[in-house]
């Protein structure tokens, strides 16, 4: 009896390019460098970088990041938990085809299926492309981003009032219903023992895409009124919003989407608490497994 065909995920087509990008930032990256990367070498259109999942994070980042875990069960990349994307020895010098990958994809799905018997290997890979690598307990408890998608507008305003103070802010304040021309609240920030400067700042709590016309909106709205601006939101910024916040010669503007806004959360361990868990190393018990005949 032939055996059903396990279906291709899409995210193995990055494995290979994730290791040029990697080699082309000196062999180590954070996350978002070496996904940068990775689009502008193979010039992903914007509209594949801003396709989001349900849970609001791009579905690109999200292939990607499952790509370096690959490569991380595989040997290619480093194991660390510092935030940096770092080639090993054998990676260094590994150059993958898009079939290499499919086998290197299919072997740890194979060794993943057999860890979790009450799994199908076709459910791991739709869990997994529409999951986070750091998720793959598949347990339901509300995430961070999920509770804060579901908090008042105006909670969310306060909440990111009070994340401000806590990264250094002070006068931190909301301007509350009147929402002058798209600016949220204010707030200082002392650069150093000489330099403060003013600061404003845009909630927008939704699960959809801020576009580059709401960044210029408001850094007008801020304009003439304060050194720098910054929208947070639980949703994500499009490629044309990215490069508007950056624009040369206009006022800066900082972009906090929601993944970003949970590391800034996680970071001080405001609303969240942290917990010690234990994640199988499947790389250790592979050589132990049942070979396949």
């Amino acid at each position: 009896m032939t055996k059903a065909k396990v279906r291709q995920a899409e995210f193995t087509k990055w494995f290979g390019p994730l290791l040029d990008a990697l080699r082309d930032l000196g062999g180590s990256g954070r996350p978002k460098e070496a996904t940068d990367r990775v689009a502008k070498n193979l010039n992903v259109p914007d509209s594949v970088r801003e396709e989001v999942m349900k849970s609001g994070t791009p579905r690109f980042q999200n292939q990607v990041a499952w790509a370096r875990q690959y490569l991380v069960w595989e040997g290619l990349l480093e194991d660390n938990t510092r935030g940096i994307w770092t080639l090993t020895d054998k990676g260094r010098n590994a150059k993958l085809t898009d079939d290499q990958s499919r086998q290197i994809f299919l072997k740890w799905v194979d060794i993943f299926q057999k860890a979790r018997k009450d799994k199908s290997k076709a459910e791991i890979i739709t869990e997994q492309e529409e999951e986070e690598p750091d998720s793959v307990e598949y347990s339901y408890t509300p995430g961070l981003l999920e509770i804060l998608q579901r908090v008042t507008p105006s909670g969310f305003e306060n909440i990111c009032k009070r994340l401000l103070r806590e990264h250094g802010f002070e006068n931190v304040e909301v301007t509350g219903g009147s929402h002058d021309g798209g600016i949220d609240g204010y707030g200082t920030l002392e650069l150093n023992p000489f330099v403060t400067i003013k600061v404003l700042f845009q909630c927008k709590r939704y699960k959809g895409t801020v576009s580059r016309s709401q960044v210029g909106d408001f850094r007008n709205a801020m304009f003439g009124r304060a050194e720098k601006g910054i929208i947070l939101t639980t949703g994500t910024f499009s490629e044309d919003a990215k490069r508007e916040a950056s624009r040369d010669g206009a006022p800066p503007v900082e972009l906090i989407d929601g993944q970003k806004l949970v590391h800034l959360f996680e970071a001080i361990e405001l609303g969240v608490k942290a917990k010690k868990i234990y994640e199988v190393d499947l790389k250790f018990f592979e050589p132990y497994m049942e070979k396949k005949l």
